[in-house]
């Protein structure tokens, strides 16, 4: 492990990315929106109820609310990290002397997806201040919070993995890019889709919900349907009543995607040195 992390792709990668008086500015944006939309949001909701006071059932939605822009952000942005990472390299021709190094191919793909991880991180804990505040009005356990940022790491890591991927076995970046945020509009629209045009075929068939394993596998994979079950814990057992599956929605989301990120990591490592070999 020690080894991993102090390879020299990984460190010039966070050198380069962390240094950058762009990735901060792009931060310091991000935390002022945030603080614009938190205090404004206080601020209207106080005025418009006329209590003079947050309470905890605001506090709870503005929390839910939050977590959502967090998850588009990270949707949004991991492609455009990872998607770039490797035919980057290659259209700047540094890739062939990147794979003469004595680096392995998983030394670079670990290289590269970790600095890009590392950086959506930051992104993240910077603003747990802002996510601080709803604490103070109560509606949200610290253990939600652990819990749904939990969710959000395997989120990015398995976007990471599939931009990786992309970006190894397509040559341009443009097209790396659509490839990676074609796949998540698929596992975030589609899939939400797909959920409900099962659901009310069975309806309709049976007049009563039949079981729908189906049905249950693509609410498992959407990250927008996890997130409401991890924010009311009570959508969970609407969905397993509906699907009538008896399986918690994160632990087919858990199993799903942590497969997607090893199978992504292992193509892409497989795939470097092949597309080298091919473009002598």
């Amino acid at each position: 492990m020690k080894q991993l992390l102090a390879n020299p792709v990984l460190v010039k990668e966070i050198k380069l990315r962390f240094r950058s008086l762009k990735s901060f500015t792009g931060i310091l944006f991000y935390l002022i929106a945030m603080c614009i939309f938190v205090f404004g949001f206080i601020m209207l909701t106080t005025s418009f109820t006329g209590t003079g006071y947050f309470r905890p059932e605001e506090s709870f939605f503005m929390f839910a609310m939050l977590t959502y822009i967090q998850l588009g952000l990270i949707l949004f942005i991991t492609p455009g990290l990872t998607a770039g990472a490797i035919s980057s390299e290659r259209e700047k021709q540094t890739l062939n002397i990147l794979l003469t190094t004595s680096q392995t191919s998983f030394q670079i793909i670990f290289g590269k997806l970790t600095s890009s991880i590392a950086f959506l991180l930051l992104l993240v804990v910077s603003g747990l201040p802002i996510y601080s505040l709803v604490f103070l009005f109560g509606g949200v356990s610290p253990g939600q919070l652990g819990i749904i940022f939990l969710f959000f790491f395997l989120t990015m890591l398995a976007i990471g993995g599939i931009g990786i991927m992309y970006s190894t076995i397509i040559r341009k970046t443009i097209v790396a890019m659509i490839a990676t945020y074609g796949t998540m509009i698929f596992f975030t629209a589609v899939t939400g889709f797909i959920y409900l045009v099962i659901i009310g075929m069975n309806s309709m068939a049976a007049n009563t919900l039949a079981s729908s394993p189906v049905g249950h596998f693509f609410a498992s994979i959407n990250p927008v349907v996890l997130m409401l079950t991890l924010i009311s814990p009570g959508s969970d057992r609407i969905i397993t009543e509906i699907t009538k599956v008896d399986l918690p929605i994160w632990s087919g989301y858990a199993i799903f995607y942590i497969c997607i990120t090893i199978i992504s990591i292992l193509i892409a490592v497989k795939k470097l040195r092949v597309n080298m070999k091919r473009t002598r």
